[in-house]
């Protein structure tokens, strides 16, 4: 009998597996290994062949052809085990509910409440089963739902004896740290193109990421007495809340959507005598991307003018591209996914993906891999949330996705 999807992600989210930003080992958290080794004994378990737990936390396997589909093309499916660090302190003690009724929900006793206001889409999941934390942490949605629907797939495939090419899944370590796609072994993942399983609702199909970038702020300021200070000191922080100022109030994360880029402030802190400020900026677009790198740079240099060469130091760095310019040569991908929502009853969904994958990494090293959606939303915070029925419909876009590259 087969466990039901809901059943696994219950399972794998009782397991923390926050990363570490401020690690520089691999993988981020030594806690990443305690799903990772009970993933890699589940895919033994269903009879996958190969199945490798590398040192750095990667777990492969390959579901072998079904005989006479060996020339198909390998397919892969990814998803990722690490979950932000942040509302992750205390254990995880999911909540189901029942028969939704599309209202705003109480979260345990956390004082936080799941309002319709900030997320429309929940009276649409009236009469569904609604599962969430309580409140005081995050979910593990994101990505463990992925994680959850491609095991179930591997069983429904196994049991129900469906006719595949050869299937090649990874789960991964520290994408939300953006550091886990470069120890990506592609040799032993084996296949020729691949999806991540890290999208927000079921019937999402995504291919278009942020480009993407860190900017750091460097201000050294000059401290005196205040009593004596009169034009001789240069007040770092002051300079900080200025370069926040001189950009554009309306282009930040609250008040952007769809394509629309933005300037995100991470944080300001430091004293009178040395600050940092540092963000992150975002853009589909790569001219208005540049653009924005370029605003960064002038105001640097506006500044150094204003208050002597060596004040205010910028530093960029790269993060990710937007994977569209390797897609669009293998738009075929789209067009399955799309075929298999249709396949599955599922409403589509093509958007942008408001950040990034470990696929838009991977596509630039030569594995296209676009974005489908696991039924999840609200992730990163105690606000995380997923249906069963999302679920189940996000498992049987996959399938009939197997299904297409087994017949094409």
């Amino acid at each position: 009998m087969q466990m039901k999807v809901e059943k696994r992600l219950l399972k794998y989210i009782a397991i923390k597996t926050p990363c570490d930003e401020n690690s520089d080992t691999v993988p981020t958290s030594q806690c990443q290994f305690d799903l990772a080794r009970i993933l890699a004994d589940e895919l033994k378990e269903l009879g996958l062949d190969k199945v490798v737990l590398d040192d750095k936390c990667f777990v492969y396997g390959i579901l072998a052809a079904t005989p006479g589909y060996e020339n198909k093309k390998k397919l892969g499916l990814i998803a990722h085990m690490d979950t932000v660090p942040e509302f992750c302190e205390a254990e995880i003690h999911p909540v189901c509910t029942p028969d939704y009724d599309g209202c705003d929900l109480v979260l345990g006793d956390s004082g936080r409440v799941l309002t319709t206001k900030d997320f429309p889409h929940l009276k649409g999941l009236k009469g569904c089963t609604l599962i969430t934390s309580d409140g005081n942490t995050i979910l593990g949605v994101d990505d463990k739902a992925g994680i959850a629907e491609i095991m179930q797939l591997l069983e429904i495939l196994i049991t129900e004896k469906i006719p595949h090419g050869q299937i090649s899944v990874a789960f991964t370590p520290d994408e939300e740290c953006g550091s886990g796609a470069a120890h990506f072994d592609f040799d032993t993942f084996d296949a020729e193109v691949a999806y991540t399983l890290d999208g927000d609702g079921e019937g999402e199909i995504q291919y278009q990421n942020f480009n993407a970038c860190e900017a750091k702020f460097e201000i050294n300021g000059k401290n005196v007495h205040p009593g004596s200070a009169k034009d001789v000191m240069i007040n770092a922080v002051l300079i900080a809340a200025d370069i926040n100022n001189m950009l554009p109030r309306f282009e930040i994360p609250r008040h952007t959507e769809q394509y629309e880029g933005f300037y995100h402030l991470l944080s300001i802190h430091g004293d009178e005598g040395h600050a940092v400020s540092e963000y992150i900026i975002r853009d589909h677009d790569s001219a208005s991307f540049e653009a924005r790198r370029n605003t960064l740079r002038h105001i640097e240099k506006i500044l150094n003018e204003l208050w002597g060469e060596g004040t205010v130091t910028l530093t960029l760095t790269d993060e990710y591209q937007n994977m569209e310019c390797i897609i669009k040569d293998h738009m075929y991908l789209i067009d399955y996914a799309r075929e298999a929502c249709v396949k599955a009853n599922v409403p589509e969904d093509i958007s942008p993906i408001r950040g990034g994958t470990d696929g838009c990494k991977l596509s630039f090293k030569g594995l296209p891999c676009p974005n489908l959606g696991t039924g999840g939303h609200g992730y990163h915070g105690p606000l995380e949330h997923v249906t069963i029925e999302g679920m189940e419909a996000a498992v049987r876009v996959i399938v009939e996705l197997v299904k297409i590259f087994a017949n094409e």
